[in-house]
């Protein structure tokens, strides 16, 4: 078994998922990068090679528990253990009204960000139950904690459900020495924005959390001593436009 702390980072190409990828390889995790698109990750892995920290990637779509399950199989063999997992993998479509959300859109943003987080989640739990120790930080949304029209209904309504089953793995699993925590960011200047039917300005990204601060604040919590849990994390800019 590998004496190195071990992460694995969902939606690690890009965004939130790469700076925690990132932060986590500075305070000297071993970090598996997953995502769908190998190039991406590969550079990903190459760039925080370079500065000396070790990163390897793990192609795979958490939307398929089969790939979710195949992934923790790999990652155990490698290296025996998983001691923290990321879940930043998550998405959002244009078209996000009850009106005009199909059910195509609502079934792919429910399969990634919230059954994607279910998939890795129960693919590590036997691992984590087996060595009495493991965090899990779950990413979700400020629109999983307050409600508005903005995200749409099937994004909301993902987030909202990925803060829940974050507590209640707490409640389950605490007396195995596991942990979960969830993040719920306002609006991080990431990719995704620009998804929206009216994208931000240059000048209001600016003003936004940047990904290097949920890196940080993956950091954080993941250096927590055992015996504490971080249950939730609700973080924002001080610029909160969710209050205009």
């Amino acid at each position: 078994m590998s004496a190195a702390r071990i992460a694995w980072v969902t939606g690690a190409g890009t965004g939130i998922g790469l700076a925690g990828a990132e932060a986590l390889a500075a305070d000297g995790w071993t970090v598996v990068l997953s995502g769908r698109r190998e190039d991406v990750l590969q550079e990903a892995c190459a760039a925080i090679m370079a500065r000396g920290d070790r990163a390897e990637p793990q192609a795979l779509d958490v939307a398929s528990s089969a790939e979710a399950e195949e992934g923790a199989r790999a990652i155990l063999a490698r290296h025996g253990r998983i001691d923290l997992l990321v879940n930043a993998a998550g998405i959002n479509v244009q078209a996000r009204s009850w009106a005009d959300c199909s059910a195509v859109d609502w079934d792919r943003v429910l399969d990634i960000n919230l059954k994607g987080t279910v998939h890795t989640m129960r693919a590590v739990l036997p691992a984590m139950r087996a060595a009495g120790a493991g965090t899990v930080i779950n990413v979700a949304s400020w629109a999983g904690r307050f409600v508005s029209a903005m995200p749409g209904a099937a994004y909301t309504t993902s987030k909202t459900a990925v803060a829940a089953l974050t507590h209640e793995f707490n409640v389950e699993q605490f007396r195995h020495g596991l942990r979960a925590c969830c993040l719920l960011p306002a609006e991080v200047a990431t990719p995704i924005l620009l998804q929206r039917p009216v994208p931000p300005s240059p000048e209001d990204m600016a003003r936004m959390l940047q990904p290097e601060d949920l890196g940080r604040t993956i950091a954080f919590v993941a250096c927590m001593p055992a015996h504490v849990c971080v249950n939730e994390v609700l973080i924002s800019p001080t610029w909160n436009r969710m209050f205009l």
